[in-house]
């Protein structure tokens, strides 16, 4: 599953060293050799003009230095190209490809927060804090995430899957949907599972969680048990809802990188 390894520690502060791990990103996308799919060494990043300021410390990977960046330019040197993190699935490290969804949302962060969201003035990265400060009127703005919410509702020996309108692997899944202000994340089961299939639930029972990068989300699963209602698929978000039981034809079994096919094995029936 798509996760930060364990081996891995946060480091707030640059560190100089002479073969930092650079996860460096263009429109989301990161830049690799082809083939190989190697990151970038020091002469690369001289070779692309990387501003020195727009790399930031990430952590420790097995006692070397990594850290996260960003360029504006799309040029790349022979044999380099940018790839877009979804298409590196399957083919990238799994160790490597959680450290380059922690990096991706670190280096959007610097990105988009180069000056102040309040009053426009520049911001300063803080020390000891991943945290950039205006210098003018002070607003602190730190990285973003966005909570969001899935579950796999329980009937007897079958469970609820849907097909989300905006899916882009189009398959079956559990439902999911982002909190709202004010929303715990309970509440935004409850509140979720009403407005895109009208039915109510109960007895929630976490499952796990997971950093999802695309861009900053992070996935809160949960199980819950049918309590009433018959199926009304809000148009607008789920193309088709239904049941699946022991005697039904399940989705495909796909690699556990997200949460939600980890979710759906776990209460797959045996021989589906």
């Amino acid at each position: 599953m798509l996760q930060t390894p364990a081996s891995f520690i946060p480091l707030l502060t640059r560190q100089s060293h002479p073969d930092p791990l650079t996860f460096l990103f263009h429109q989301g996308r990161l830049l690799v050799s082809e083939p190989g799919l190697a990151l970038p060494d020091t002469s690369v990043l001289a070779q692309l003009d990387v501003d020195p300021e727009r790399l930031l410390p990430l952590g420790l990977w097995n006692g070397r230095y990594c850290q996260a960046g960003w360029t504006d330019s799309e040029s790349v040197p022979p044999g380099f190209a940018w790839r877009g993190l979804r298409s590196l699935f399957g083919t990238l490290d799994d160790q490597l490809l959680g450290l380059a969804g922690r990096a991706s949302q670190v280096a959007e962060w610097a990105r988009t927060h180069r000056f102040c969201g309040a009053c426009g003035s520049p911001t300063l990265l803080m020390a000891g804090e991943r945290c950039f400060k205006c210098v003018a009127c002070g607003h602190m703005a730190y990285p973003r995430i966005s909570p969001a919410m899935m579950v796999l509702i329980k009937k007897g020996d079958a469970v609820l899957l849907a097909m989300h309108v905006h899916s882009p692997s189009k398959r079956f899944s559990p439902l999911a949907g982002f909190l709202e202000a004010g929303e715990s994340i309970e509440e935004a089961v409850h509140r979720e599972v009403a407005e895109e299939v009208g039915l109510r639930v109960h007895n929630l029972q976490y499952f796990s969680s997971q950093s999802w990068p695309f861009p900053h989300s992070l996935m809160i699963a949960f199980t819950a048990d049918y309590l009433d209602g018959e199926i009304r698929v809000d148009r607008n978000e789920i193309a088709e809802a239904r049941w699946f039981g022991p005697g039904d034809e399940w989705p495909e079994r796909v690699p556990h990188v997200s949460i939600s096919s980890l979710l759906v094995d776990t209460h797959r029936p045996p021989g589906r």
